[in-house]
């Protein structure tokens, strides 16, 4: 399983019980990032892929995908889910928001590796950052 989440600039995740950005671009970078495979994403995240038949919701979506799937965990941080994940895709903001929900997740203490770094214009960010960290023994792998 492949982690994704977007973050700001103090890895905030939502604020008010909203999403901190929808960025179509971003999306499209995302789905990409699955290639054929499926995208995984809690319900109330679905709906940010209209007719899109790579993407599967479910309450707990991320037990359901399987080896080299991908998790857009847009609304919950992903507590203990990272200790089984192949790899963590953090997009980045680059921007600060008011957020009231945060990732506590160091890569380094958790034994990930930063694999790759680049950055591409959003619609409504004027740069995004897209980090990808794979396990330290798995790098160049995923």
């Amino acid at each position: 399983m492949i982690a994704a989440l977007c973050v700001d600039d103090r890895n905030g995740l939502r604020f008010n019980g909203r999403r901190l950005s929808r960025d179509r671009v971003q999306l499209a970078d995302l789905l990409d990032l699955c290639g054929e495979g499926t995208l995984w994403t809690a319900p109330d995240s679905g709906p940010l892929f209209p007719g899109e038949t790579r993407v599967r919701t479910a309450p707990d979506f991320w037990e359901k995908a399987g080896a080299g799937e991908v998790c857009f965990f847009e609304d919950r941080p992903p507590a203990g889910v990272l200790d089984r994940a192949e790899a963590v895709v953090l997009y980045r903001w680059n921007r600060a928001y008011p957020a009231d929900v945060h990732l506590a997740w160091d890569p380094a203490a958790a034994g990930f590796l930063l694999a790759e770094r680049t950055e591409f214009p959003g619609h409504s960010h004027k740069a995004i950052t897209r980090e990808r960290y794979v396990r330290g023994a798995d790098h160049g792998k995923t």
